[in-house]
């Protein structure tokens, strides 16, 4: 005969749901609940009842196993078959004030395996806690908040679930990327994105770094994404100074080792003194942007003067930014260059709109003329593929192709001879 287990519980009541909030360990919650296609109620599409487990839960398992600051949130559980076997409690002491209303709706719930639970919500969570136990079973002991709803197997009962489980996802709001950067506390590039951005001495100025595009009255903020507005003084935004982070960073003390866990102050206070140097060097090279925007009256101008904006600096566009520092993060894994080698080969790239290879992300007007136009934002791998040829090319085919691109792409010649870019490859090339 199965053993009874007694969980302390409160019942709790909202719409037409009554349910019980309760604390469970994570060997009880291994051991007593299940998934819903075990219970047959996944079967087929008339008895589905939520979606289906996915292969996320690896990652999850990780991260039980290696982070001491794991925590998960509350797993959702049905009773398959009816209410849940309930019992109120009235507390008793000699201490009545103390206790006045504390009791109110609390009681016991019993799991004997007379009834069979299923995690309606959070069933990646529960698969989680089964395999992390498994490996170490002192996790057991650990607790997480467990919410118990009935659910009967009819066809109202399953619509009726299916609506709970629907309605819980639909209202539910993950973090979006840039709230991540902006909250995530383990994730090493988050931490020196922040770090940058309160300590730099160019990138903490008001208005360099666009961190928020909207700030309301009543607590609302919203991030900046991945654009600038054209009146915008700023130079990046936080979305593109991380990405810029992780590419200039790729090596550095903290990311070296791949893991869950944060890493240690001393690694992120390491990777920080060779970040801050590496950013200065590396606006530098690209047309002394740090220099150019302090000494500018209006930032926005230098990003395009009025009425001949193909004149302006292309490392104030954040499309632009991101490409440049996929090149020199390739370059440099590849082992072609050197850091000082390619900061060289930045520096003498000429900083300018219209002229190569950021002409592949520059469309002139209609009228023809270079002193005006507008961005070709979805020619992000063509100046890809350009920057590698100005910066360390290994072949003479890899620059005919890029050229050849360029010339179908634009409709033109590309304005760099390909026996120029010759003159960069090394000497054992094809």
């Amino acid at each position: 005969m199965p053993s009874k287990t007694f969980v302390p519980a409160f019942e709790a009541k909202v719409g037409n749901w009554t349910y019980y909030s309760c604390l469970m360990s994570y060997a009880q919650v291994a051991r007593e609940i299940n998934f819903a296609h075990e219970l047959g109620g996944n079967r087929d599409l008339g008895t589905m009842i939520q979606r289906g487990v996915g292969t996320r839960t690896e990652k999850i398992t990780d991260y039980l196993l290696t982070n001491e600051n794991r925590f998960l949130g509350a797993i959702i559980i049905a009773v398959w078959g009816g209410d849940p076997n309930y019992l109120s409690v009235e507390m008793d002491s000699e201490n009545q004030a103390v206790l006045q209303g504390l009791d109110r709706n609390f009681g016991v719930l019993t799991f004997d395996g007379t009834q069979q639970f299923f995690a309606l919500d959070g069933q990646h969570r529960l698969k989680a806690i089964k395999d992390a136990i498994k490996k170490n079973p002192e996790l057991g002991s650990e607790d997480i908040n467990v919410i118990v709803v009935p659910h009967f197997d009819t066809p109202d009962g399953r619509r009726r679930t299916r609506r709970l489980f629907t309605n819980i996802n639909r209202n539910a709001k993950s973090t979006n990327p840039q709230e991540n950067i902006a909250l995530d506390e383990d994730d090493s590039f988050a931490i020196l994105t922040r770090r940058l951005l309160d300590d730099d001495p160019f990138l903490s100025r008001e208005k360099v770094v666009l961190v928020f595009s909207k700030v309301g009255q009543d607590g609302e903020l919203v991030l900046a994404q991945r654009s600038i507005n054209a009146s915008s003084p700023a130079w990046s935004t936080i979305s593109v100074l991380y990405d810029i982070t992780k590419e200039i960073g790729f090596d550095l003390p903290c990311a070296i080792e791949q893991s869950t866990q944060r890493a240690t102050d001393e690694l992120l206070d390491q990777s920080f003194e060779i970040l801050t140097t590496r950013i200065v060097e590396f606006l530098d090279a690209c047309g002394n942007l740090r220099k150019r925007y302090l000494a500018s009256v209006s930032p926005k101008d230098l990003r395009a003067p009025k009425g001949r904006d193909g004149a302006g600096h292309p490392f104030m566009r954040p499309a632009i930014q991101v490409q440049v520092a996929r090149a020199m993060r390739h370059v440099l894994e590849q082992g072609a260059l050197t850091w000082p080698e390619v900061m060289k080969r930045l520096a003498a790239l000429d900083w300018k709109m219209t002229s190569a290879p950021f002409s592949s992300m520059w469309i002139e007007t209609p009228e023809g003329t270079k002193a005006k136009g507008k961005m070709a934002s979805g020619n992000t791998q063509l100046l890809y593929d350009l920057l590698l040829v100005h910066l360390a090319p290994r072949s003479k085919a890899q620059i005919s192709r890029a050229l050849r691109s360029y010339s179908d792409v634009m409709k033109s010649k590309y304005p760099v001879p390909a026996e120029e870019l010759f003159g960069l490859l090394p000497v054992d090339a094809d």
